[in-house]
C-alpha cells in the first residue's frame, strides 16, 4: 500500500511510550510515511538515553527546556530553537536539564518507533533482567561505545 496524505492533531495522538523517563509520542510512523518517522519527546529532568548509536539518521529540534547533548567527544547545552542532526552511526546521548522539556525528533527510516514500542513492552526486564532488556535495543541495531 502506498503512503497516503494525513494530518495528526493533538486529539489524534497515540498514547505516549515511556522510555527511560521520557514520554515519546509517535506522530508519524514509517508505516504511515513510507520512510521517515516523527516523534514528540517530552522528558523530565535527568531523563534521556545513555551514549549509543544506531543505523539511522536522527534529528532533534528543541521546543522547550534545556538539554545536555553529546555527540562523539563533543558536549553541548542545547536550548529552544536548536536543531541537532546526527548521521547514522554517530554516538550520541542527551539528558533533559532542570524543569525538563520537549523536542521534535525525526528519523530517516522506519525503525525507531518499533524499537521504542519493544523497549516499552520490555520495561519490566530493566529491573529483573537487564541483559534481556539490553538485548531488545540490540535487536534494533543500537550499539554502545
Amino acid at each position: 500500500m502506498d503512503p497516503q496524505p494525513f494530518v495528526v492533531t493533538p486529539k489524534d495522538y497515540p498514547a505516549p511510550l515511556e522510555v527511560r523517563g521520557e514520554e515519546i509520542t509517535v506522530l508519524a510512523s514509517g508505516k504511515a510515511t513510507g520512510s521517515y518517522e516523527v516523534f514528540l519527546q517530552n522528558g523530565v529532568e535527568g531523563s534521556g538515553p545513555p551514549p549509543h548509536a544506531h543505523p539511522w539518521d536522527e534529528s532533534f529540534y528543541v521546543v522547550s527546556g534545556e538539554l545536555d547533548f553529546g555527540m562523539g567527544e563533543e558536549r553541548f547545552v542545547v536550548t529552544p530553537g536548536t536543531l541537532v542532526h546526527l548521521p547514522a552511526g554517530t554516538t550520541h546521548w542527551f539528558k533533559f536539564r532542570s524543569g525538563g522539556g520537549s523536542m521534535i525528533s525525526m528519523t530517516s527510516r522506519h525503525a525507531a518507533s518499533e524499537m521504542f514500542t519493544d523497549i516499552r513492552k520490555a520495561k519490566a526486564l530493566a529491573e529483573t533482567d537487564p541483559r534481556q532488556y539490553a538485548a531488545v535495543a540490540l535487536k534494533h541495531g543500537l550499539t554502545r561505545p
